[in-house]
């Protein structure tokens, strides 16, 4: 009788675990937004000021945007290394991670927990050169005066931001498996069908070169980070130059920046129902 209890009492849980856990998701998002509603204008002045990505949305898409980051920002614990803190460094970091993952379900990186800013390049593990930025199972690190220059526009192709939130986001998907988002991991491998030949021709001292530059050839998952800063910071010519690269890229991100040119919806239109956030 008691074992008849007992996996009574299991299945039950099992049954009302995802009804549950999607009521409480629920709830939190709709007081997390109440929340977010009272700094909403101080978010836009921030994401205004520097996203030229925000600016390009519509109302809609960019409260949405803007929802995100809070969220994004919410569930990060943010480490200052040698820099002075201020209030628009974690939105402006956490801005750059919700542009990447906009056309996304799954944009909250969640396993990682800390982000780490640091005042320049610096020096990891028994590498020699600089670094800009990383990211490894402690967190995610930028170096801030880098992660400026890059969501200013003052280094062509150059997003530091950008580049390490692609590195995250791989790393969520294909490495921990923490946070996997259906429609990326989906079309990742036709994204790779477009991409690694192309890898591969840039491989070798004749190696053909194309505008993602010799630092996209030094594995795939640079040719990866390197792929994204490039989709986003020069959209024309990358679909000029390599325009079944930049389709698989849009449809692996689910999104098109050159949609936003034209004043549309950044969001391609798929079969699933979009989430609220």
């Amino acid at each position: 009788m008691e074992i008849i209890v007992i996996f009574s009492l299991v299945l039950g849980i099992l049954l009302l675990n995802r009804p549950v856990t999607s009521l409480f998701q629920r709830l939190y998002t709709r007081h997390q937004f109440k929340r977010f509603l009272g700094k909403e204008t101080f978010y836009h002045s921030v994401v205004a000021r520097h996203f030229r990505y925000y600016n390009r949305l519509g109302l809609e898409d960019q409260r949405k945007f803007l929802f995100r980051t809070w969220l994004f920002q919410h569930s990060k614990n943010f480490h200052y290394i040698e820099v002075e803190q201020s209030a628009e460094m974690p939105i402006l970091v956490s801005a750059a991670a919700v542009q990447l993952t906009f056309g996304l379900d799954k944009f909250k990186l969640n396993y990682f927990d800390d982000i780490f800013i640091l005042r320049d390049d610096y020096h990891y593990g028994f590498y020699s050169r600089p670094f800009m930025g990383h990211v490894d199972q402690t967190g995610i690190y930028l170096s801030w005066d880098n992660f400026m220059r890059g969501i200013t526009g003052q280094t062509a192709n150059c997003n530091v931001g950008l580049h390490e939130m692609a590195h995250a986001l791989a790393y969520v998907n294909f490495i921990t498996q923490t946070e996997e988002d259906k429609h990326f991991k989906k079309e990742f491998p036709n994204f790779s069908k477009v991409a690694r030949p192309i890898f591969t021709a840039m491989q070798g001292e004749h190696g053909i070169r194309n505008m993602l530059g010799d630092y996209a050839a030094t594995n795939y998952h640079e040719f990866w980070a390197v792929a994204v800063e490039v989709f986003f910071e020069s959209p024309v010519p990358f679909r000029h130059e390599l325009p079944e690269l930049y389709k698989a890229m849009s449809r692996v991100l689910n999104q098109d920046p050159l949609d936003c040119v034209t004043g549309s919806t950044t969001i391609l239109l798929r079969p699933e129902t979009a989430t609220a956030v």
